[in-house]
């Protein structure tokens, strides 16, 4: 067993959160696109806000479909959300 599939098995049981409901790979491969296409401390924001995203009942699938496609059109989205548009 690697470091990280022993500390997701270990904060899982800590949280009391199912090991089978973590997809691992899905949810580093949007913290990668977050932290190259916006910047590296967006990343474990947005881990953090996908977890909040799923408690409040949103399918972690389309929160984190819906977060990757940000993080790539990040350069076009920020001026919009700057501006307010």
């Amino acid at each position: 067993m690697n470091v990280l599939n022993e500390w997701t098995a270990l904060a899982c049981k800590e949280l009391g959160v199912d090991p089978a409901r973590v997809d691992r790979d899905l949810i580093l491969e949007l913290t990668k696109e977050v932290a190259h296409g916006v910047a590296r401390p967006a990343a474990p924001l947005t881990a953090y806000l996908l977890g909040l995203a799923e408690g409040a009942g949103t399918a972690p699938e389309d929160a984190v479909a819906r977060l990757t496609a940000l993080a790539r059109d990040w350069g076009q989205a920020a001026p919009r959300t700057l501006t307010g548009d």
